[in-house]
Formats: C-alpha cells, sequence, structure tokens
C-alpha cells in the first residue's frame, strides 16, 4: 500500500503544544530534533546514555523550561508520560556500532521493542527512524551459495542492518497486533554540523583530512555514489512524518543528488582550499551506488530537500574547524592563520 496522499503541511504552526519523548535526543541528528521542537514551543523530554551522544550537542537546551534530559538506555523499560515518541536511539556511524555489536543489536531491538511498549501504553504516535542500510545489496540477489549469504550475519556491519531490519519488522508487528500508531523513517546518508569528526563517515573524514592536509583515500573506482541530506531537512522530514495521518509504510528521506565519492572529495578539498590528494585503493568488491527514491516522501508529506549541498559542506566545514581549534588542533597545518 502507498500513503496516502495529504493535504499541505506547514510544519512551522504546530496547533498543539505536546510533550514529546527524543530517545537518543543527545545524538547528532537528535539534538537537532531536540532544538525544533523546543523552539516550537513543545515539551521535550530527552533520553540517552550518552555512549555516542554528548552533552555538548544539547548544551543550548540544558536549563531551559522546555526541555529535560534524562540519562537512559533504552535497553531497559522506560516509565514517563508523552505524547509522542520520536525513537533515534542507535548508534549511526561504523566506529561506534562496530566497537560493540552486540549492544548494538540489543540497541535496536530491544529498545525498539521499549519504545513501542511505552507507545502502546500511552496510546502515543512513535516515529522509528531506520537506515538505508535496511536495503539489500543489489548484488546479493543473484548469490544463493552459502557462503555469500553468511555475509548478510558475518560483515561487521551486520549488527546495524539487521539490527534496523528486526526494528522495522516490530514496528509493523506492533501496528497490526496492538494497533500502536507508528511510522518509519529510512534515513540517507544524513550529514551536518555535530557529526563527530572521527566517527568514519564519509563526510566527516574527508572533511577532517582536508582541514590536516591529509591524503582523501577511496577505497575503490571513487565512482560509487552517495546521496548526502543535511541534517535540517531530515528533522523536517521525521516532523512532517509524526504530524501525517495515514503513513502505512516506510518512507525515505533523501537528497534527490546522487553524487561520485571522487567528486565529493573534489568539493570538499575546495571549499576547504585544502593541499591534500586523492588516494584510491583498490578493493575486489565494493558498495557500488545508492540511488535512493524519496517519491513516496515528496507525495506523503509535501517534503523535499532544500540545503544545496555546497551550503550543508560549509556549515558542517566550519563546525568541524571549530572543533579542531577547541581541541588544539593547528590550523596553521594548512596555513590559515589560527
Amino acid at each position: 500500500m502507498r500513503a496516502k496522499l495529504s493535504s499541505s503541511l506547514g510544519t512551522d504552526v504546530f496547533p498543539v503544544k505536546k510533550r514529546v519523548l527524543v530517545a537518543g535526543g543527545a545524538g547528532f541528528l537528535g539534538s537537532h530534533l531536540c532544538e525544533r521542537l523546543v523552539k516550537h514551543q513543545h515539551e521535550v523530554l530527552c533520553v540517552d546514555n550518552y555512549v555516542t551522544g554528548s552533552l555538548r550537542n544539547i548544551d543550548s537546551l540544558l536549563g531551559r523550561p522546555a526541555f529535560e534530559a534524562m540519562r537512559h538506555d533504552v535497553t531497559f523499560p522506560l516509565y514517563v508520560e508523552v505524547d509522542e515518541i520520536f525513537n533515534l536511539a542507535c548508534p549511526g556511524s561504523p566506529v561506534h556500532y562496530c566497537r560493540d555489536p552486540i549492544q548494538t543489536t540489543k540497541t535496536t531491538v530491544i529498545g525498539t521493542m521499549n519504545m513501542l511498549g511505552l507507545a502502546k501504553r500511552l496510546r502515543a504516535r512513535m516515529v522509528q527512524a531506520s537506515t538505508c542500510d535496511v536495503h539489500d545489496d543489489s548484488q546479493l540477489a543473484e548469490q544463493v551459495h552459502d557462503r555469500a549469504l553468511s555475509g548478510i550475519y558475518r560483515n561487521p556491519s551486520a549488527c546495524y542492518q539487521n539490527g534496523n531490519r528486526c526494528a522495522e519488522t516490530l514496528c509493523f508487528d506492533y501496528s497490526r497486533q496492538h494497533g500502536v500508531s507508528v511510522r518509519i523513517a529510512r534515513i540517507f546518508d544524513a550529514y551536518g554540523p555535530r557529526m563527530h569528526p572521527n566517527n568514519r563517515h564519509l563526510v566527516s573524514n574527508f572533511i577532517m583530512r582536508a582541514l590536516n592536509n591529509e591524503p582523501l583515500t577511496i577505497i575503490g573506482s571513487g565512482f560509487q555514489t552517495r546521496s548526502l541530506c543535511y541534517v535540517e531537512d531530515v528533522v523536517e522530514g521525521l516532523i512532517r512524518l509524526m504530524q501525517q495521518d495515514d503513513v502505512d509504510e516506510p518512507l525515505t528521506f533523501a537528497s534527490p543528488v546522487v553524487l561520485p565519492v571522487v567528486e565529493l572529495a573534489r568539493l570538499i578539498i575546495s571549499l576547504t582550499g585544502s593541499r591534500s590528494r586523492i588516494e584510491f585503493r583498490t578493493t575486489i568488491q565494493e558498495r557500488s551506488r545508492r540511488c535512493p527514491d524519496a517519491e513516496l516522501a515528496r507525495e506523503a508529506l509535501g517534503w523535499s530537500p532544500k540545503i544545496q549541498l555546497e551550503e550543508g559542506l560549509s556549515r558542517t566545514i566550519s563546525h568541524h574547524d571549530a572543533w579542531m581549534s577547541r581541541f588544539g588542533e593547528a590550523r596553521t597545518k594548512r596555513g590559515v592563520a589560527a
């Protein structure tokens, strides 16, 4: 089934003040969502165990009457009273989810079950943040021998991919069995300020290396593609999804601009004024192309990204540059006065 078309949605107008739970609210994406909700007069309960999130991300909100921060691990039940739930509680970068794959699986599966249980008890609407990685590799469908299929479970990112697949399954099951109002947002390559500079995300990695005049390493040909969506656009999509009725399948939030990795590297070198060079490393198999289809989100929510890539990258570069300065990294490496 396709999501039913909506009338135009204006997310700058919230007719009813609500108490909103943001699980993972001190993370990269969650902190931006908390800011947006507080800005529009909602009461926000930010829940985070601070394993990957940071108090620095929500520093501007601490002490605000409409904002409350709670240290809590979603793998344990939570008993609070809220009207809406955004579940963003999952490590989102390889450096984090590969460090503790068992905890990653527990967070995505048990944590989601606990949030769904809370939504069931409160009759609250819930938005589940999922990932583009739930999609199968296009080449995998042609491989049926056991060794190829075992890769689904053996590769280091399996905890993240399969955990999110199970989380989506739980969302559908709670909807069918218990009538929980839940929506799923599949997010493609979100980026922007407050990404941890050392999380191995492609954008962060390239920016940090460019700021230090270090080589930008590309695994493969460089023609593999990415679809980068700025964090403000993703937050807009999540809020619209929460507001919309009659959405009964996952919606993809992604930029229609698909860029080869080598072009992204060149653009970041240009925007930073770096002297970095691009180095290629061969690989037997590379994750080739990400070509997301966000048409359903445009139809159902009237959503489309607004922040152009160069503007979004420039804002992210400024954040990473400030982070380097704060932690004593010398900008003079690239001939720029501190």
